[in-house]
Protein backbone atom coordinates (compact mmCIF):
# COMPACT_ATOMS: atom_id res chain seq x y z
CA UNK A 1 0.00 0.00 0.00
CA UNK A 2 1.55 3.49 -1.16
CA UNK A 3 1.99 5.58 1.72
CA UNK A 4 -0.02 8.58 0.55
CA UNK A 5 0.63 12.37 2.31
CA UNK A 6 3.91 11.53 3.26
CA UNK A 7 6.65 14.62 3.02
CA UNK A 8 9.36 13.83 0.29
CA UNK A 9 12.79 13.39 1.96
CA UNK A 10 14.50 11.78 -0.50
CA UNK A 11 16.95 15.60 -0.99
CA UNK A 12 17.72 15.26 2.69
CA UNK A 13 19.10 12.01 2.28
CA UNK A 14 20.80 12.92 -0.70
CA UNK A 15 22.24 16.04 0.82
CA UNK A 16 23.89 13.12 4.14
CA UNK A 17 24.76 11.15 1.58
CA UNK A 18 26.94 13.78 -0.43
CA UNK A 19 28.46 15.50 3.17
CA UNK A 20 29.47 11.71 3.52
CA UNK A 21 31.47 11.78 0.16
CA UNK A 22 29.28 8.70 -0.83
CA UNK A 23 30.09 8.47 -5.03
CA UNK A 24 27.26 9.38 -7.32
CA UNK A 25 25.93 5.32 -8.16
CA UNK A 26 25.44 5.29 -4.41
CA UNK A 27 23.46 7.56 -4.01
CA UNK A 28 21.39 6.51 -7.25
CA UNK A 29 21.09 3.06 -5.56
CA UNK A 30 19.81 4.19 -2.70
CA UNK A 31 16.95 6.55 -4.44
CA UNK A 32 16.09 3.79 -6.22
CA UNK A 33 15.58 1.36 -3.09
CA UNK A 34 14.29 4.54 -1.10
CA UNK A 35 11.48 5.06 -3.79
CA UNK A 36 10.37 1.69 -3.16
CA UNK A 37 10.13 1.76 0.50
CA UNK A 38 8.02 4.87 0.75
CA UNK A 39 5.67 3.22 -2.25
CA UNK A 40 5.24 0.58 0.25
CA UNK A 41 7.24 -2.17 -1.28
CA UNK A 42 8.02 -4.63 1.27
CA UNK A 43 10.86 -6.52 -0.79
CA UNK A 44 9.04 -9.79 -0.11
CA UNK A 45 9.01 -13.18 -2.58
CA UNK A 46 5.86 -14.71 -2.69
CA UNK A 47 5.65 -18.24 -3.18
CA UNK A 48 2.84 -17.89 -5.57
CA UNK A 49 5.49 -16.23 -7.67
CA UNK A 50 8.35 -19.29 -7.53
CA UNK A 51 8.32 -22.56 -7.84
CA UNK A 52 10.63 -25.09 -6.77
CA UNK A 53 14.04 -26.31 -8.31
CA UNK A 54 14.08 -30.36 -9.51
CA UNK A 55 17.58 -31.71 -9.88
CA UNK A 56 18.12 -32.04 -12.67
CA UNK A 57 17.66 -28.21 -13.17
CA UNK A 58 21.33 -27.77 -11.42
CA UNK A 59 24.72 -29.02 -12.34
CA UNK A 60 26.52 -31.12 -10.36
CA UNK A 61 30.08 -29.94 -9.32
CA UNK A 62 31.25 -33.39 -8.97
CA UNK A 63 30.10 -34.12 -13.23
CA UNK A 64 32.52 -30.70 -14.04
CA UNK A 65 36.12 -32.51 -13.40
CA UNK A 66 37.65 -32.71 -17.20
CA UNK A 67 36.81 -28.94 -16.99
CA UNK A 68 40.03 -28.89 -14.77
CA UNK A 69 42.51 -28.43 -17.76
CA UNK A 70 41.19 -25.38 -18.59
CA UNK A 71 40.14 -23.73 -15.36
CA UNK A 72 43.93 -23.86 -14.88
CA UNK A 73 44.89 -22.31 -18.34
CA UNK A 74 42.78 -19.01 -17.09
CA UNK A 75 44.22 -19.06 -13.31
CA UNK A 76 46.11 -16.01 -14.56
CA UNK A 77 43.03 -13.77 -15.51
CA UNK A 78 41.09 -15.03 -11.51
CA UNK A 79 40.59 -12.69 -8.59
CA UNK A 80 39.27 -14.05 -5.25
CA UNK A 81 37.68 -11.74 -3.66
CA UNK A 82 37.04 -12.41 0.37
CA UNK A 83 33.66 -10.58 2.10
CA UNK A 84 35.71 -9.21 5.43
CA UNK A 85 33.46 -6.42 6.72
CA UNK A 86 31.59 -8.81 9.30
CA UNK A 87 32.82 -7.99 13.40
CA UNK A 88 31.79 -10.74 14.45
CA UNK A 89 29.44 -9.75 17.18
CA UNK A 90 27.20 -13.18 17.51
CA UNK A 91 30.82 -14.29 19.32
CA UNK A 92 31.16 -11.00 21.28
CA UNK A 93 33.74 -9.28 18.74
CA UNK A 94 34.42 -5.38 18.27
CA UNK A 95 37.55 -6.42 15.63
CA UNK A 96 37.28 -8.04 12.13
CA UNK A 97 36.42 -12.11 12.46
CA UNK A 98 38.75 -12.41 9.95
CA UNK A 99 41.90 -11.42 12.79
CA UNK A 100 40.84 -14.39 14.83
CA UNK A 101 42.83 -17.39 15.54
CA UNK A 102 40.11 -20.02 14.04
CA UNK A 103 43.12 -23.30 13.10
CA UNK A 104 46.52 -24.40 13.26
CA UNK A 105 47.52 -21.04 15.45
CA UNK A 106 46.70 -18.57 12.43
CA UNK A 107 43.51 -16.49 11.47
CA UNK A 108 40.89 -16.57 8.72
CA UNK A 109 42.82 -13.72 6.77
CA UNK A 110 46.40 -15.85 7.10
CA UNK A 111 45.06 -18.78 5.74
CA UNK A 112 43.34 -16.90 2.89
CA UNK A 113 46.40 -15.42 1.79
CA UNK A 114 48.46 -18.78 2.01
CA UNK A 115 45.47 -19.95 -0.01
CA UNK A 116 45.52 -17.50 -3.04
CA UNK A 117 49.31 -17.67 -2.63
CA UNK A 118 49.49 -21.26 -3.16
CA UNK A 119 47.09 -21.35 -6.14
CA UNK A 120 48.78 -18.05 -7.88
CA UNK A 121 45.61 -15.67 -7.75
CA UNK A 122 45.47 -12.70 -7.24
CA UNK A 123 43.72 -11.31 -3.48
CA UNK A 124 41.30 -8.65 -3.22
CA UNK A 125 39.14 -7.62 0.07
CA UNK A 126 35.80 -5.80 0.53
CA UNK A 127 36.41 -4.24 4.08
CA UNK A 128 33.45 -2.61 5.82
CA UNK A 129 33.86 0.73 7.34
CA UNK A 130 33.72 -1.52 10.33
CA UNK A 131 36.47 -3.40 9.69
CA UNK A 132 38.74 -1.98 7.35
CA UNK A 133 41.71 -0.08 9.53
CA UNK A 134 42.04 -3.08 12.42
CA UNK A 135 42.13 -5.47 8.47
CA UNK A 136 44.72 -2.57 7.84
CA UNK A 137 46.82 -2.82 10.91
CA UNK A 138 46.50 -6.68 10.48
CA UNK A 139 47.57 -6.56 7.28
CA UNK A 140 51.11 -4.80 8.27
CA UNK A 141 51.54 -7.21 11.09
CA UNK A 142 51.63 -10.49 8.57
CA UNK A 143 53.83 -8.56 5.62
CA UNK A 144 52.41 -10.84 3.31
CA UNK A 145 54.68 -11.06 -0.19
CA UNK A 146 51.85 -9.50 -2.30
CA UNK A 147 49.28 -7.52 -0.71
CA UNK A 148 45.37 -7.62 -1.70
CA UNK A 149 43.70 -5.21 -3.69
CA UNK A 150 41.26 -3.76 -0.79
CA UNK A 151 38.28 -1.50 -1.19
CA UNK A 152 35.97 -0.30 1.26
CA UNK A 153 31.55 -1.19 0.88
CA UNK A 154 29.18 1.55 0.82
CA UNK A 155 26.93 2.95 3.38
CA UNK A 156 23.53 3.74 3.57
CA UNK A 157 22.17 5.86 5.78
CA UNK A 158 18.91 4.51 7.77
CA UNK A 159 15.48 5.31 7.42
CA UNK A 160 13.22 6.33 10.47
CA UNK A 161 9.84 4.35 10.35
CA UNK A 162 8.15 7.62 11.87
CA UNK A 163 8.05 10.17 8.66
CA UNK A 164 10.95 7.97 5.76
CA UNK A 165 13.50 10.67 6.77
CA UNK A 166 17.23 10.59 7.85
CA UNK A 167 17.61 8.56 11.23
CA UNK A 168 19.86 11.21 13.47
CA UNK A 169 21.82 9.93 16.64
CA UNK A 170 24.13 12.65 17.98
CA UNK A 171 25.73 10.33 20.55
CA UNK A 172 26.90 8.22 18.16
CA UNK A 173 26.59 9.86 14.50
CA UNK A 174 28.58 5.97 12.89
CA UNK A 175 25.07 4.33 14.10
CA UNK A 176 23.17 6.70 11.53
CA UNK A 177 24.21 4.58 9.00
CA UNK A 178 24.07 0.59 8.02
CA UNK A 179 25.88 -1.38 5.72
CA UNK A 180 23.58 -1.94 2.77
CA UNK A 181 24.43 -5.85 2.44
CA UNK A 182 27.08 -7.57 0.73
CA UNK A 183 25.20 -7.36 -2.75
CA UNK A 184 27.02 -3.80 -2.51
CA UNK A 185 30.15 -5.66 -3.69
CA UNK A 186 29.49 -5.12 -7.30
CA UNK A 187 28.47 -0.97 -6.56
CA UNK A 188 31.40 -1.22 -4.35
CA UNK A 189 33.68 -2.70 -7.57
CA UNK A 190 32.77 -0.27 -9.71
CA UNK A 191 33.15 2.92 -7.66
CA UNK A 192 36.02 2.12 -5.78
CA UNK A 193 37.72 1.55 -8.97
CA UNK A 194 38.75 -1.79 -8.08
CA UNK A 195 36.85 -2.83 -11.26
CA UNK A 196 38.53 -1.19 -13.99
CA UNK A 197 42.12 -1.75 -11.89
CA UNK A 198 41.12 -5.91 -12.04
CA UNK A 199 39.89 -5.05 -16.02
CA UNK A 200 43.00 -3.49 -16.86
CA UNK A 201 45.21 -6.54 -15.85
CA UNK A 202 43.47 -8.65 -18.07
CA UNK A 203 41.12 -10.04 -14.43
CA UNK A 204 38.28 -11.40 -16.20
CA UNK A 205 36.90 -13.68 -13.98
CA UNK A 206 36.00 -13.25 -9.78
CA UNK A 207 34.95 -15.84 -7.11
CA UNK A 208 33.54 -14.22 -4.00
CA UNK A 209 33.16 -16.05 -0.92
CA UNK A 210 33.10 -15.28 2.85
CA UNK A 211 35.95 -14.50 5.17
CA UNK A 212 34.97 -16.88 7.85
CA UNK A 213 34.09 -19.71 5.59
CA UNK A 214 37.67 -21.64 4.94
CA UNK A 215 36.18 -24.75 2.74
CA UNK A 216 35.98 -22.02 -0.32
CA UNK A 217 38.78 -22.29 -2.12
CA UNK A 218 39.77 -21.95 -5.68
CA UNK A 219 38.52 -25.09 -7.82
CA UNK A 220 40.18 -25.29 -11.01
CA UNK A 221 37.38 -27.32 -12.49
CA UNK A 222 34.11 -25.14 -11.65
CA UNK A 223 36.47 -22.05 -13.06
CA UNK A 224 37.02 -23.89 -15.98
CA UNK A 225 33.08 -24.54 -16.30
CA UNK A 226 32.33 -21.04 -15.39
CA UNK A 227 35.01 -19.68 -18.41
CA UNK A 228 34.40 -22.22 -21.26
CA UNK A 229 30.67 -22.00 -20.88
CA UNK A 230 31.19 -18.18 -21.09
CA UNK A 231 28.44 -17.80 -18.10
CA UNK A 232 28.56 -14.19 -16.64
CA UNK A 233 27.19 -15.56 -13.01
CA UNK A 234 27.21 -18.85 -11.58
CA UNK A 235 26.47 -19.84 -7.81
CA UNK A 236 27.52 -22.65 -5.84
CA UNK A 237 24.39 -24.08 -3.61
CA UNK A 238 24.17 -26.97 -1.43
CA UNK A 239 21.76 -29.58 -0.30
CA UNK A 240 19.82 -27.81 2.90
CA UNK A 241 19.41 -29.89 6.32
CA UNK A 242 17.60 -28.74 9.31
CA UNK A 243 20.53 -26.47 10.39
CA UNK A 244 19.95 -24.68 7.05
CA UNK A 245 16.39 -23.28 7.89
CA UNK A 246 17.85 -19.26 7.91
CA UNK A 247 19.83 -19.27 4.69
CA UNK A 248 18.35 -18.08 1.30
CA UNK A 249 17.27 -20.60 -0.94
CA UNK A 250 17.29 -20.11 -4.45
CA UNK A 251 13.88 -21.17 -6.74
CA UNK A 252 13.13 -20.46 -10.17
CA UNK A 253 11.19 -17.31 -11.23
CA UNK A 254 7.62 -17.24 -12.51
CA UNK A 255 9.76 -15.04 -15.52
CA UNK A 256 11.96 -18.37 -16.17
CA UNK A 257 14.82 -16.78 -14.25
CA UNK A 258 16.63 -18.61 -11.27
CA UNK A 259 15.89 -16.48 -7.98
CA UNK A 260 17.60 -16.23 -4.31
CA UNK A 261 14.76 -15.85 -1.49
CA UNK A 262 16.42 -14.64 1.74
CA UNK A 263 14.48 -15.20 4.76
CA UNK A 264 13.97 -11.71 5.63
CA UNK A 265 12.21 -11.24 2.08
CA UNK A 266 9.46 -14.30 3.37
CA UNK A 267 6.09 -13.25 4.09
CA UNK A 268 5.43 -14.60 7.80
CA UNK A 269 2.77 -16.56 7.01
CA UNK A 270 4.70 -18.47 4.19
CA UNK A 271 7.82 -19.05 6.79
CA UNK A 272 6.72 -22.39 7.35
CA UNK A 273 7.49 -23.07 3.43
CA UNK A 274 10.60 -21.27 3.63
CA UNK A 275 11.81 -23.83 6.05
CA UNK A 276 10.60 -26.83 4.31
CA UNK A 277 13.99 -28.10 2.86
CA UNK A 278 12.28 -31.03 0.99
CA UNK A 279 10.08 -28.55 -0.72
CA UNK A 280 13.10 -26.30 -1.29
CA UNK A 281 15.99 -28.32 -1.15
CA UNK A 282 18.88 -25.99 -1.95
CA UNK A 283 20.64 -22.97 -0.23
CA UNK A 284 23.23 -20.35 -1.38
CA UNK A 285 26.68 -20.68 0.06
CA UNK A 286 27.41 -16.99 -0.94
CA UNK A 287 30.21 -18.95 -2.71
CA UNK A 288 29.94 -16.86 -6.37
CA UNK A 289 31.69 -16.90 -10.05
CA UNK A 290 31.44 -13.35 -11.81
CA UNK A 291 32.38 -12.80 -15.38
CA UNK A 292 34.26 -9.00 -14.87
CA UNK A 293 33.53 -8.09 -18.26
CA UNK A 294 29.55 -8.98 -18.06
CA UNK A 295 29.46 -6.87 -14.86
CA UNK A 296 31.03 -3.95 -16.29
CA UNK A 297 27.84 -4.14 -19.20
CA UNK A 298 25.36 -4.52 -16.83
CA UNK A 299 26.21 -1.72 -14.25
CA UNK A 300 27.34 0.88 -17.32
CA UNK A 301 24.11 0.07 -19.40
CA UNK A 302 21.70 0.73 -16.22
CA UNK A 303 23.65 3.18 -14.12
CA UNK A 304 23.35 0.94 -11.04
CA UNK A 305 22.86 -2.55 -9.97
CA UNK A 306 19.62 -3.02 -9.43
CA UNK A 307 19.27 -5.83 -6.82
CA UNK A 308 15.94 -7.30 -5.36
CA UNK A 309 15.65 -5.14 -2.31
CA UNK A 310 16.08 -6.79 1.07
CA UNK A 311 13.88 -4.29 4.16
CA UNK A 312 14.56 -4.96 7.66
CA UNK A 313 13.17 -3.15 10.67
CA UNK A 314 15.55 -2.27 13.18
CA UNK A 315 15.89 -0.23 16.44
CA UNK A 316 18.42 2.69 15.51
CA UNK A 317 20.43 1.67 18.45
CA UNK A 318 20.77 -2.55 18.34
CA UNK A 319 21.68 -2.39 22.12
CA UNK A 320 18.95 0.26 22.86
CA UNK A 321 15.89 -1.65 21.97
CA UNK A 322 14.28 2.22 23.37
CA UNK A 323 15.79 4.09 20.67
CA UNK A 324 14.24 5.18 17.09
CA UNK A 325 12.75 2.26 14.76
CA UNK A 326 14.32 2.59 11.60
CA UNK A 327 14.19 0.54 8.41
CA UNK A 328 17.70 -1.09 6.51
CA UNK A 329 17.97 -1.49 3.14
CA UNK A 330 19.79 -4.03 2.19
CA UNK A 331 20.88 -6.45 -0.81
CA UNK A 332 22.48 -10.00 -1.49
CA UNK A 333 25.22 -10.58 -3.48
CA UNK A 334 23.58 -13.78 -4.71
CA UNK A 335 20.53 -11.93 -5.78
CA UNK A 336 22.64 -10.70 -9.05
CA UNK A 337 21.15 -14.31 -10.52
CA UNK A 338 18.44 -12.29 -11.47
CA UNK A 339 20.36 -9.63 -13.52
CA UNK A 340 21.84 -11.97 -16.02
CA UNK A 341 20.63 -14.48 -18.29
CA UNK A 342 21.41 -18.17 -18.51
CA UNK A 343 22.52 -18.16 -14.91
CA UNK A 344 23.53 -21.73 -13.64
CA UNK A 345 23.37 -22.78 -10.25
CA UNK A 346 26.31 -25.48 -9.48
CA UNK A 347 25.46 -28.16 -6.59
CA UNK A 348 28.57 -28.44 -4.52
CA UNK A 349 29.36 -30.81 -1.82
CA UNK A 350 29.70 -29.81 2.17
CA UNK A 351 32.74 -29.59 2.22
CA UNK A 352 32.83 -25.76 -0.10
CA UNK A 353 31.15 -24.61 3.03
CA UNK A 354 32.21 -24.56 6.48
CA UNK A 355 31.05 -21.11 8.01
CA UNK A 356 32.05 -20.01 11.46
CA UNK A 357 29.12 -17.83 12.73
CA UNK A 358 29.51 -18.07 16.47
CA UNK A 359 31.71 -20.43 19.49
CA UNK A 360 29.85 -23.61 18.47
CA UNK A 361 31.29 -23.21 14.85
CA UNK A 362 34.68 -22.12 16.58
CA UNK A 363 34.97 -25.34 18.68
CA UNK A 364 34.57 -27.07 15.74
CA UNK A 365 37.05 -26.24 13.26
CA UNK A 366 39.72 -25.85 15.56
CA UNK A 367 39.03 -29.14 16.91
CA UNK A 368 40.35 -32.42 14.76
CA UNK A 369 36.97 -32.55 13.08
CA UNK A 370 38.91 -30.46 10.30
CA UNK A 371 42.06 -30.39 9.18
CA UNK A 372 43.93 -28.27 6.72
CA UNK A 373 44.51 -29.68 3.17
CA UNK A 374 48.27 -28.85 1.67
CA UNK A 375 46.17 -26.59 -0.44
CA UNK A 376 44.85 -24.62 2.89
CA UNK A 377 41.73 -25.73 2.49
CA UNK A 378 39.55 -26.79 5.34
CA UNK A 379 38.47 -30.40 5.18
CA UNK A 380 36.67 -32.89 7.07
CA UNK A 381 39.20 -35.22 8.93
CA UNK A 382 39.83 -38.32 7.15
CA UNK A 383 40.05 -40.23 10.20
CA UNK A 384 36.99 -39.06 11.10
CA UNK A 385 33.80 -41.22 10.37
CA UNK A 386 31.05 -39.57 11.84
CA UNK A 387 28.45 -37.35 10.40
CA UNK A 388 28.71 -33.40 10.89
CA UNK A 389 29.55 -33.03 14.99
CA UNK A 390 26.77 -31.39 16.53
CA UNK A 391 27.69 -28.88 19.10
CA UNK A 392 25.82 -26.76 22.08
CA UNK A 393 27.66 -24.84 24.29
CA UNK A 394 26.34 -23.10 27.22
CA UNK A 395 25.82 -19.49 25.71
CA UNK A 396 25.94 -17.71 29.59
CA UNK A 397 30.12 -19.34 29.29
CA UNK A 398 30.78 -19.72 26.11
CA UNK A 399 29.06 -17.17 23.96
CA UNK A 400 31.41 -14.35 23.72
CA UNK A 401 35.32 -15.45 22.60
CA UNK A 402 37.08 -14.40 25.47
CA UNK A 403 34.97 -16.41 27.11
CA UNK A 404 35.45 -19.56 25.40
CA UNK A 405 38.98 -18.91 25.36
CA UNK A 406 39.72 -19.51 28.88
CA UNK A 407 37.26 -22.53 29.01
CA UNK A 408 39.32 -23.65 26.77
CA UNK A 409 42.81 -23.64 27.43
CA UNK A 410 46.05 -23.31 25.44
CA UNK A 411 45.56 -26.72 23.52
CA UNK A 412 42.69 -27.23 25.26
CA UNK A 413 40.01 -27.97 22.60
CA UNK A 414 39.27 -31.68 23.28
CA UNK A 415 39.42 -34.63 20.69
CA UNK A 416 36.15 -34.91 19.05
CA UNK A 417 36.87 -37.18 15.93
CA UNK A 418 35.11 -39.69 17.25
CA UNK A 419 32.27 -37.52 18.95
CA UNK A 420 28.87 -37.75 17.31
CA UNK A 421 27.20 -34.59 19.68
CA UNK A 422 28.28 -32.30 22.15
CA UNK A 423 26.47 -30.77 24.98
CA UNK A 424 28.12 -28.53 27.75
CA UNK A 425 25.88 -26.83 30.56
CA UNK A 426 27.18 -24.64 33.16
CA UNK A 427 30.84 -23.34 34.02
CA UNK A 428 33.41 -26.17 32.73
CA UNK A 429 37.13 -25.15 31.50
CA UNK A 430 39.05 -28.17 29.45
CA UNK A 431 42.22 -28.71 29.90
CA UNK A 432 44.77 -30.60 27.20
CA UNK A 433 44.42 -33.94 25.83
CA UNK A 434 40.83 -34.22 26.83
CA UNK A 435 38.99 -36.57 24.64
CA UNK A 436 35.46 -36.91 23.85
CA UNK A 437 33.68 -39.96 21.95
CA UNK A 438 30.09 -40.39 20.60
CA UNK A 439 27.12 -38.44 22.46
CA UNK A 440 27.77 -36.65 25.39
CA UNK A 441 26.11 -33.99 27.48
CA UNK A 442 28.63 -32.42 30.16
CA UNK A 443 26.57 -30.65 33.04
CA UNK A 444 28.45 -28.66 36.36
CA UNK A 445 25.22 -27.55 38.02
CA UNK A 446 27.72 -25.14 40.72
CA UNK A 447 28.15 -21.90 40.61
CA UNK A 448 32.31 -22.46 40.49
CA UNK A 449 33.74 -23.65 37.72
CA UNK A 450 34.80 -27.35 36.85
CA UNK A 451 37.70 -28.35 35.59
CA UNK A 452 38.08 -31.33 32.76
CA UNK A 453 41.22 -32.47 33.60
CA UNK A 454 44.36 -33.32 31.24
CA UNK A 455 43.87 -36.68 29.69
CA UNK A 456 40.43 -37.67 30.77
CA UNK A 457 38.45 -39.68 28.16
CA UNK A 458 34.82 -38.84 28.30
CA UNK A 459 32.39 -41.47 26.34
CA UNK A 460 29.05 -41.07 27.97
CA UNK A 461 27.38 -38.14 30.00
CA UNK A 462 28.92 -36.57 32.26
CA UNK A 463 27.69 -34.82 35.49
CA UNK A 464 30.28 -32.25 37.62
Amino acid sequence: MKRSGMPNRLQAFIIKMEKEGLPPAVIDTFAYYYKKVVAGETGFVFNKDIRSLNADEIENADNVGQYADAGKKVLKNVVMIRLNGGLGTTMGLKKPKSIIRIKNGKSFLEIILKQTQQNNVMLSLMNSFSTHQDTLSALSRINPPSPPIIFVQNKFPKILCDGFGPATWPQNPALEWNPPGHGDIYTALYTSGTLQYLLDRKIRYAFIANSDNLGATMSASLLGYFSENRFPFMMEVAERTPSDLKGGHIARHKDGNLILREAAQCPKDELNAFRDISRYRYFNTNNIWVNLPALKKVIEEYGIIRLPMILNSKTLDPRDESSPKIYQIETAMGAALSLFENTPAVRVPRSRFFPVKNCNDLLAVRSDCYILSKAQALISNPERKLAEIKINLDPKYYGPRDLFNERFLIDGVPSLVDCESLTVKGDVCFEKNVIIKGKVVITNTEKSQAVIQKGTVIDSDLTL
